[in-house]
């Protein structure tokens, strides 16, 4: 079945405190959206990748894809005014039964491995996410102050969140609400379960300056 691997960087990046969105930023010496592109194509070569990107900023996407991926076929759709118009943007690109895979280009240190074991577990499931142990102490906040939950049963979630299309693509065709906080979303208000797999802790999203601190070191160690 076709591997479809869906990168979302139609983000503006506000809370970097940058004028550059933050897939753009260099890390390394290379654009942060440049390592979620070269994680997909090292771990299957017939990947098929669509890069969703700002209206704004295709030209500056079009130019990273050509200095480094000048021999690998990328198409180019534009974000919507929420990740979920994003990636509905992307699925009108897709036309054939396949594996898609849905991936914040800001989750740069993804690694083949986690790719591996999460379409190695799509073939059973069909619809997975790969999640973290929260390891912070965590409450819920009410009308009356907060409540402490049992940090055991709390699950962090990351991306690549992976569906097949059959499952994927009509759990789309619904109008936007504001419960879409991501893809599982989506699919569960469809009416599907979602298989959860262990993700890794490096696999952080630059969201804050810092972040791109904490990135470099991880990337120098690998």
């Amino acid at each position: 079945m076709k591997k479809i691997a869906i990168i979302v960087a139609g983000g503006s990046g506000s809370r970097m405190n940058s004028p550059t969105p933050k897939q753009f930023l260099l890390l390394n010496n290379k654009p942060i959206l440049f390592y979620s592109i070269q994680t997909f194509i090292d771990t299957f070569f017939d990947f098929k990748i669509i890069l969703v990107l700002p209206n704004e900023h295709v030209e500056k996407g079009k130019e990273i894809i050509n200095h480094y991926f000048s021999n690998i076929d990328i198409a180019i759709t534009t974000g919507g005014a929420t990740r979920f118009h994003s990636v509905k943007n992307a699925l009108e690109m897709i036309h054939e039964e396949s594996i898609i895979f849905v991936h914040d280009a800001v989750r740069c240190l993804i690694t083949p491995q986690l790719v591996k074991n999460l379409y190695e577990s799509v073939l059973t499931n069909g619809a997975v996410i790969p999640v973290v142990s929260a390891t912070d102490s965590i409450r819920i906040t009410n009308p009356n102050g907060s409540t402490a939950v049992n940090r055991e049963t709390v699950k962090i979630v990351q991306t690549p969140q992976v569906f097949f299309s059959s499952i994927l693509m009509p759990a789309y065709a619904v109008s936007y609400h504001d419960q879409f906080t991501d893809d599982a979303s989506v699919v569960e208000n469809a009416g599907h379960s979602v298989f959860l797999v262990e993700g890794e802790a490096t696999n952080i999203k630059i969201t804050h300056p810092a972040d791109l601190i904490v990135a470099e070191g991880i990337l120098n160690k690998i």
